[in-house]
């Protein structure tokens, strides 16, 4: 349903930690002139842990609204309850979104059932399409692609978000799921051959800093150009590294603040960039060629 690169969006905030609708509907319009192909907005690098329901839903109202249309926008709408997933997943559908996101229970550990049943209550909640997330890495449950293959048989279950880094799921997922569902990758250090493996495209940390690039060597990826794909993402591998050098989104945030797109402001229990960590993300930012302000 939806191809190529598409950007895990941050949330800008102001210094009170309010929400920055100035520098909110800049990266938009740095999104769309960049070729970003879909804004994922409030997912889990948008904050959404810390963001409360009604911001929540205004910041998918606003993005909406601004969007108009020209590109896709998906919503965050996951939680580790399923009432409050269908809650928000019903708010992201009355706002206008395409689709919406939704990160496995975090913290729970469901079992593969729990997972099954989780998805597959939201799904029949909400007539929306949704895109399953799996970062276990985070959330401390990994979705098994047996239990997504159980998921792809519901209509609505579009596609799955994988962010394992394990390539050899690609196959495995569209064995049992088909070529119709949808796979996009999560994981920035192996886009490129999670792709050329037979992926979609991808929600990508790295867009949000290097949006054309990430685009471009998507589309290469996704034509099978894999020696164009490879050589224009080998000036971004430090960037796709040094942006998790602390949880994300600490470093991605304040490599925005560095380009002057937003303030360098997260709400706790995250914190800013730390000092020692601050010289290697500019210098990844410098070899992938972005200015800094």
């Amino acid at each position: 349903m939806f191809r190529g690169s598409m950007v895990a969006l941050v949330t800008p905030m102001l210094e009170d930690e309010s929400i920055d609708y100035v520098a909110l509907e800049a990266l938009i319009e740095f999104h769309i002139k960049s070729k970003t192909d879909a804004i994922v907005a409030v997912g889990t690098t948008g904050e959404s842990a810390t963001l409360d329901y009604k911001e929540h839903c205004e910041v998918l109202r606003f993005v909406v609204s601004k969007v108009a249309g020209r590109i896709p926008v998906i919503a965050g709408t996951g939680a580790n309850s399923t009432r409050e997933a269908i809650e928000l997943t019903q708010c992201a559908k009355d706002a206008g979104v395409d689709a919406c996101l939704l990160v496995t229970p975090y913290y729970n550990k469901p079992t593969q059932e729990g997972l099954f049943l989780h998805h597959k209550t939201i799904a029949e909640a909400v007539d929306i399409p949704q895109i399953l997330y799996n970062v276990p890495g985070r959330t401390a449950v990994d979705m098994t692609p047996k239990t997504v293959i159980r998921l792809s048989k519901i209509t609505n279950i579009i596609g799955i978000k994988e962010a394992t880094g394990d390539i050899s799921r690609v196959a495995q997922i569209k064995a049992g799921a088909g070529e119709e569902f949808d796979l996009y990758t999560g994981d920035d250090a192996t886009a490129v051959e999670f792709i050329l493996a037979g992926g979609h495209g991808g929600i990508s940390v790295t867009a949000n800093v290097a949006p054309e690039a990430v685009h471009d060597i998507y589309m290469a990826a996704l034509d099978g150009d894999a020696v164009k794909a490879q050589e224009l993402d080998a000036s971004l591998k430090a960037l796709h590294s040094d942006l998790f050098l602390e949880a994300n989104p600490i470093p991605v945030k304040w490599a925005l603040y560095r380009m002057g797109m937003m303030s360098k402001t997260i709400r706790l229990p995250l914190t800013v960039l730390s000092e020692s960590a601050q010289p290697k993300v500019v210098a990844a930012m410098e070899q992938a060629g972005i200015k800094l302000s």
